[in-house]
């Protein structure tokens, strides 16, 4: 009996930190989805279903509901302190990129307003340090005489009122609300826009 010659079958590559690594871009994206539409109270399961991983993947990435937040909400600071850093920025346009936030995401929405009407107490400490990157971004652009200067606590406060009057509002009347509510306090806002489009 003649032997046949072992065929030559090769294992496929070991994607694990590829596969890890796409999965944990799907969970963010998933997250940013979920939250965006249901706030930071959405469940986790719920972001593990659009991200089409079980909840054991999600947890390996982020242990927990902190971690998946704080994940979701960095770009939204970041793009803000990027905005605050351009050259010639003023705190109207810096708001403007604030407000389009605002009005994209009801996590970030939450994350202002709980912070801001909390005073910072029984409010997630991951709420209160994305809370006070945004602050320290505009106050570096805060004139002397702005009416959110009078007082050291103005300027959240007012970012946290503004959070209120979108809150529970629909994606499409959330920037319609901010900027009634700016406008009501007195306050200039640039165009509404992600930082990314500021070029032209």
């Amino acid at each position: 009996m003649t032997q046949q010659p072992l065929r030559d079958e090769r294992r496929p590559a070991n994607e694990g930190r590829r596969a890890a690594a796409r999965n944990r871009a799907a969970l963010v994206a998933a997250a940013r989805e979920v939250y965006a539409e249901s706030g930071l109270d959405a469940p986790l399961s719920a972001v593990a279903r659009r991200a089409g991983v079980g909840q054991g993947v999600l947890y390996r990435h982020f242990p927990d509901r902190a971690a998946v937040a704080t994940a979701v909400l960095e770009e939204n600071v970041r793009q803000i302190e990027q905005a605050a850093a351009t050259d010639g920025a003023g705190l109207a346009d810096v708001l403007g990129v604030l407000t389009w936030h605002q009005a994209e995401s009801a996590a970030f929405v939450g994350m202002l307003h709980a912070e801001g009407a909390a005073g910072g107490s029984a409010v997630p400490p991951y709420a209160v340090a994305l809370s006070v990157r945004v602050e320290r971004a505009l106050r570096v652009l805060l004139p002397a005489r702005h009416p959110l200067a009078a007082e050291e606590g103005d300027l959240m406060i007012a970012v946290a009122m503004v959070s209120g009057a979108v809150t529970g509002a629909g994606r499409e009347r959330r920037t319609h609300r901010a900027l009634a509510a700016w406008r009501l306090l007195g306050v200039d806002v640039g165009p509404v826009r992600p930082f990314e489009d500021r070029t032209g």
